[in-house]
């Protein structure tokens, strides 16, 4: 049986720095270049479990390598090259302050608020009488605030943009990349009977572009 990798601590040529994350370890190299390892760690609610699950790394690269790889057409992406397949070599870009929400359905923490009689989320009016699970007529985007540490906090539209977190013109472009990612996956997802119930994009910014970061449609991302 494969032993598990749940931690590196390697010391690569030209490496300024390292992060170990709740899953993945990430050298930072010269020349703006990031090595992300995804390990078989296991986070559980912001909690790193003891053990491993063998595997877990490499089908969580491949998967977010397979995805980067299908929707390099809608936005540009930091993936240069996954040379092992629990390893993804990219751009370092400086990330976006924000995590982009998207939900086809009420669900999770959603459907809590909303039960609990909530109708506006993030900003958005919800309709009354909507049950558990169900489709929205057309996604919702629920935005968050990237916290460096303890949980995320849902923000809306207009507090992004008027806290200076995001300029409204790179705004724009990050709902309308979003859009397109999940209507991509969703597609995608259909193709194999599946469904994309919701998921988030990171995004950053690299000699003023806009790249996809990150991993993206992968278990640990998307439901």
């Amino acid at each position: 049986m494969k032993e598990t990798l749940t931690r590196t601590d390697f010391n690569l040529p030209r490496q300024k720095a390292v992060y170990h994350g709740k899953v993945r370890d990430v050298y930072t190299l010269e020349n703006d270049l990031l090595v992300m390892i995804a390990t078989d760690r296991i986070s559980a609610f912001d909690v790193i479990l003891p053990a491993g699950i063998p595997y877990k790394g490499q089908v969580l690269n491949q998967i977010a390598a397979h995805y980067l790889d299908a929707t390099r057409d809608i936005v540009p992406n930091w993936k240069i090259a996954t040379p092992d397949p629990m390893v993804t070599i990219g751009h370092r870009c400086e990330p976006f302050k924000v995590e982009m929400v998207i939900r086809g359905y009420i669900t999770g923490s959603a459907w809590r608020a909303y039960s609990a009689g909530d109708r506006v989320l993030c900003g958005l009016p919800l309709p009354e009488g909507m049950r558990e699970n169900q489709r929205f007529d057309k996604p919702i985007i629920t935005p968050t605030t990237k916290a460096d540490e303890g949980h995320d906090e849902n923000i809306s539209r207009e507090e992004i943009i008027a806290q200076g977190l995001v300029s409204r013109e790179d705004y724009e472009q990050l709902e309308h990349y979003t859009y397109a990612l999940f209507e991509r996956g969703t597609q995608m997802a259909a193709e194999k009977g599946l469904i994309l119930v919701d998921t988030k994009y990171e995004f950053g910014k690299k000699d003023g572009k806009i790249y996809l970061i990150d991993e993206i449609h992968t278990p640990d991302s998307s439901r």
